[in-house]
């Protein structure tokens, strides 16, 4: 028995056997949990269906997150399998290639700023909304994916950085606002990993060889590292950790020079 033994949890963010959210779907999994899976178009289903049955699930709903009536059409399908859910894990994140390179200031447009915050932080705020009926009386917890250009500037992260700073502040004000009603609310900070999404940023390989060379662990992180982390986090065993950014970049964000 894993100690997520018969806990229900709702995957949102795969796009690839690369992606994040499937480290963490494989590490939920593993401990005992029951899945659901999101994806986004139809380009995508076949590819999240096969991982789903890597995971015995035949739970399979198509949600683009840009949309309130899809988030809430995904929901009213979820409720046709599970009558109540422990945990949403959220890993979504979207600004337009063009604005992730060079300088901010010029390469930061308004659209880019709207697509970039409503994508990668409303986005969560969004699940929250419609699935915490779900959620309460279950001890629940919701966890997304943020990295350290929230936090420091780095080059070619741009906007995104900014976004996922709204992240961060979405994690602290909804785990205030739900934790009366018993749900915690999480984010890990994974170190550069080569997913689909780290492709359009500009000179990434440089991210991954500085971590390489320079983290305390001399080494970049997995999707199974962060899987590992946010599994423990949407775990009773987190039960006292609401409102936090556990960091899983091989201590890399300790760092005050490099030496």
């Amino acid at each position: 028995m894993g100690f997520l033994a018969d806990k229900k949890a709702l995957i949102v963010g795969i796009a690839s056997n690369r992606s994040i959210a499937w480290g963490i779907a494989q590490a939920m999994y593993r401990e005992g949990a029951k899945l659901a899976f999101t994806y986004q178009n139809d380009k995508l289903r076949s590819r999240v269906e096969t991982m789903a049955s890597e995971c015995a699930s035949d739970i399979l709903i198509p949600c683009d997150l840009r949309s309130d009536e899809e988030i809430q059409t995904m929901f009213a399908e979820l409720k046709k399998h599970w009558d109540d859910l422990d945990i949403i894990v959220h890993s979504a994140a979207f600004a337009p290639k063009e604005e992730l390179k060079g300088s901010y200031l010029e390469n930061t447009t308004r659209e880019g700023f709207r697509i970039a915050h409503d994508t990668s932080s409303y986005t969560f705020s969004a699940l929250a909304k419609e699935g915490r009926s779900m959620m309460q009386g279950h001890h629940a917890a919701m966890l997304t994916v943020t990295y350290l250009g929230a936090q420091r500037a780095m080059p070619n992260y741009n906007v995104m950085g900014l976004a996922k700073a709204s992240l961060e502040a979405n994690v602290r004000y909804m785990a205030y606002d739900l934790g009366l009603e018993g749900i915690r609310v999480n984010a890990v900070s994974a170190g550069p990993i080569r997913t689909l999404a780290a492709s359009g940023i500009a000179e990434f390989n440089l991210m991954l060889d500085k971590v390489e060379k320079n983290a305390p662990l001399r080494r970049n992180v997995s999707i199974d590292d962060v899987g590992n982390a946010a599994a423990f986090l949407c775990s009773d065993l987190a039960a006292g950790i609401t409102g936090e950014i556990t960091y899983v970049d091989s201590g890399y964000n300790i760092l005050g020079m490099m030496m």
